[in-house]
């Protein structure tokens, strides 16, 4: 007999650019929450992702140069939205540890966050999913 391992099935799937700056992040946490709220998230939900989402980005935006460009891609299940941010990093320069405010800003705000750089580019996925924080 044989098993099938069961992977996520996106509803749907955004893909947003915007320049690597400060000025664009309210593009992100807009998308956040329309997405969110697509999902029916609580209104507290939606708050805590965008906080999240805008914390992530600001670690990114700390490693990266204002001529870059930030990558978003939120995919939409029945019950959770997962959050990717990425940008290219620059030489030498690093995330925040694991253990910093930061990270423990996405970890009590989201229900996983992980970090991951490869290829001169860091990316921070964030799950969250409906109901996570109640």
């Amino acid at each position: 007999m044989t098993q099938l391992t069961e992977q996520p099935t996106y509803d749907d799937v955004v893909l947003l650019t915007v320049p690597a700056d400060g000025a664009y992040l309210g593009v992100l946490r807009t998308a956040t929450a329309g997405l969110a709220a697509r999902l029916q998230f609580a209104l507290d939900e939606i708050e805590d992702l965008r906080i999240a989402v805008d914390e992530a980005c600001a670690m990114l935006l700390s490693t990266t140069t204002e001529s870059a460009e930030l990558q978003c891609r939120f995919a939409v299940t029945e019950d959770a939205l997962t959050v990717e941010v990425s940008a290219p990093m620059v030489a030498g320069t690093r995330l925040p540890a694991e253990t910093s405010f930061a990270w423990k800003v996405l970890t009590a705000l989201t229900t996983s966050a992980t970090a991951t750089a490869a290829d001169g580019r860091a990316t921070i996925s964030l799950l969250t999913r409906r109901g996570f924080g109640a």
